[in-house]
């Protein structure tokens, strides 16, 4: 196992890791219902077909986004479907007050990298209690340059803006474990968030993966224990 004492650096991705992935269904169903209509309007189609498209451009193009921009270029403004699709109601996040703590307790400097938009993160965090933590250090689709996790150009930019090195020193916390294989990420520590989603064939990427964790909280808090030994 890579060495957690030598930690100064966390990336952390947005769903499914900086709110629990037992709130991703309630949430993502949202977002993916959103995505279906604004398809089917877009395109011109019925839901069940525009349904079909979302789901196979996100595994062709790791997102539904990505996938609309690179074969509907003229019909898809990525602006306005980022929005559309993140007007959803956020009240099943309640406020988390052991990742607050330990993210103020622990000596690191923490960021969040999304394929979603910022406004989203920021939505998510104000419910959790931690939006004023990473106030500035947001990263979302639009600073990616539309070029989704795991292009390792996302992470090569957010790492570059943060002067956040792309060794040991670095934590990356992801609940798609396909986003580790990042070439950017290849000397960071890497962590996956357990989920039972049905992307995550965790034999196919189990060597990518340096820790497993189902509670970031108390990865966090170990990560504070063995640095405060």
């Amino acid at each position: 196992m890579k060495d957690l004492k030598k930690v100064k650096y966390l990336i952390l991705d947005m769903d499914g890791c900086v709110y629990h992935p037992k709130y991703l269904k309630i949430l993502f169903s949202q977002v993916s219902n959103k995505m279906t209509e604004f398809i089917s309007l877009k395109l011109g189609i019925d839901k069940v077909k525009a349904k079909e498209i979302q789901a196979d451009y996100f595994y062709k193009y790791d997102t539904s986004l990505n996938g609309l921009m690179i074969n509907h270029p003229d019909k898809i403004d990525a602006y306005e479907f980022l929005k559309f699709v993140h007007s959803i109601n956020y009240d099943c996040l309640d406020k988390d007050i052991e990742l607050r703590e330990e993210l103020l307790n622990l000596d690191v400097k923490a960021f969040c990298a999304t394929n979603g938009s910022k406004e989203h993160a920021i939505n998510c965090m104000k419910r959790i209690g931690i939006d004023d933590l990473f106030e500035g250090k947001i990263m979302d689709i639009v600073d990616f340059n539309f070029k989704p996790k795991p292009n390792p150009e996302s992470l090569r930019i957010m790492c570059d803006k943060f002067q956040i090195p792309t060794n040991e020193e670095t934590v990356y916390i992801e609940d798609i474990c396909k986003n580790l294989t990042s070439r950017t990420a290849e000397n960071m520590i890497k962590v996956w968030f357990s989920n039972d989603e049905p992307i995550n064939n965790i034999d196919k990427y189990k060597d990518v993966v340096d820790y497993r964790i189902d509670n970031l909280a108390l990865f966090l808090k170990k990560i504070r224990l063995l640095k405060e030994q």
